[in-house]
């Protein structure tokens, strides 16, 4: 029974990804998802408490992630910031941009590009506010550990440093940019990225 139950449920997600991919969260009704996936409405519900729980279902692996590399690099626990003196931390990171693009594409697609009037219309604006103050903060902290690292970075800056990020996979997305490319076009752009923060603090 268990099985049917999961077979159901991943055929409304299917259904619903390529209705929402197709015409946006905004465009799509529950009767369409219904009708996509070859079930009733209401039985739906019985996965679904809505159609906005349904579509953050669909895209909460890529939240997940996004969430996880932000606290990795700059939670409380965060890398320390003299490794990106190593070559080893533009590969990790360039790892992480890559595989987090291959892995959801078509979810990164959903939250970006098709989330408007669902309650993660304002993801990113959400995302970069939390990301500035964290960074910030750890900021301080290298500071702390570091004291001859120079911190004054203004809060622009720091917002700019996550925009840049969601704008690369905004473009690589809708720009369909090949798997093969992808990994020199991530290389290049973290390897300004990296140099612009060593030489602005000083590392």
């Amino acid at each position: 029974m268990q099985v049917t139950k999961d077979h159901i449920r991943n055929d409304i997600m299917q259904a619903s990804a390529k209705l929402f991919l197709a015409k946006g969260f905004a465009g799509v009704s529950m009767r369409e998802i219904a009708a996509a996936a070859h079930t009733g409405v209401g039985n739906i519900y019985n996965y679904f408490r809505s159609k906005d729980h349904l579509f953050c279902s669909l895209v909460a692996p890529a939240v997940r992630d996004l969430e996880t590399m932000l606290e990795e690099h700059h939670g409380s626990c965060g890398r320390d910031i003299m490794d990106m003196c190593d070559k080893k931390y533009l590969d990790c990171m360039v790892s992480q941009y890559t595989d987090l693009i291959c892995n959801h594409s078509h979810r990164l697609a959903l939250l970006l590009f098709k989330s408007q009037d669902s309650s993660l219309a304002t993801f990113r604006e959400r995302f970069t506010d939390r990301a500035t103050s964290l960074v910030k903060a750890y900021f301080a902290d290298m500071k702390n550990r570091h004291p001859g690292i120079c911190s004054d970075v203004t809060d622009f800056s720091l917002r700019i440093h996550t925009i840049w990020m969601f704008t690369l996979f905004e473009e690589i997305i809708r720009q369909r940019v090949a798997a093969q490319e992808r990994r020199k076009a991530i290389t290049e752009y973290l390897t300004i990225e990296i140099a612009g923060w060593r030489e602005l603090m000083k590392i």
